[in-house]
C-alpha cells in the first residue's frame, strides 16, 4: 500500500483555492454590478470548491495522522518541520496565504451581500401601505386602530 503523504492533498488544495478566489472575484464583480443571473450561475461552482477544499483538507489531516501528527493544522507545521524541506514549508505558507486571501474576500462579498438586502428590504418597506398612526381620526370621529374588534357572542 502506498504512504500518501500530506504534501499529496495540499497541492490539489493550492489548485482549488486559487480556482476559488477567481470565483469569489467574479462573484464580487457581479454584485458590484448587481447581476443576479450571473452570480446565480457562479454558486454552484463555489459550493462545489467549497466542498472539495472540505474534502481534500480532511485528506491531509488523514494523512497526517497517519504519519503520526496531529490532524489538523498544528500537525502540518509539525510534520513540515520534521521534513526539514524549506520547499514544502513556503508551500505551506503559500496555501494559507491563499486561504486568509479567500476568506476575506467572502467576508466583503458578505458585506455587499448585506447591503443589497437591506437596499431591497428599504423599497419594499416604502412600498407598503402605512397603517395610520395611533390616535387618529377616522371618518365616523372615532379613533382608529389597527387591532381588528370582534363582538362577543353569548349563546
Amino acid at each position: 500500500m502506498q504512504t500518501v503523504s500530506p504534501m499529496d492533498s495540499l497541492r490539489e488544495e493550492q489548485r482549488v483555492i486559487t480556482s476559488l478566489l477567481e470565483v469569489l472575484k467574479q462573484e464580487q464583480q457581479c454584485l458590484i454590478s448587481a447581476d443576479i443571473d450571473a452570480l446565480t450561475a457562479l454558486t454552484p461552482t463555489k459550493s462545489a470548491l467549497v466542498n472539495d477544499m472540505a474534502i481534500l483538507a480532511s485528506q491531509r489531516h488523514s494523512a497526517l495522522g497517519a504519519a503520526g501528527f496531529k490532524p489538523e493544522e498544528a500537525g502540518m507545521e509539525a510534520w513540515l518541520a520534521a521534513s526539514g524541506d524549506a520547499g514544502a514549508q513556503q508551500f505551506w505558507q503559500q496555501v494559507l496565504d491563499l486561504t486568509r486571501e479567500a476568506k476575506e474576500l467572502n467576508r466583503i462579498n458578505g458585506a455587499l451581500i448585506n447591503k443589497h438586502l437591506n437596499h431591497t428590504q428599504g423599497a419594499l418597506q416604502a412600498l407598503r401601505p402605512q397603517s395610520p398612526a395611533p390616535n387618529m381620526y377616522g371618518p365616523t370621529g372615532q379613533t382608529t386602530s389597527t387591532a381588528t374588534r370582534r363582538g362577543f357572542v353569548a349563546g
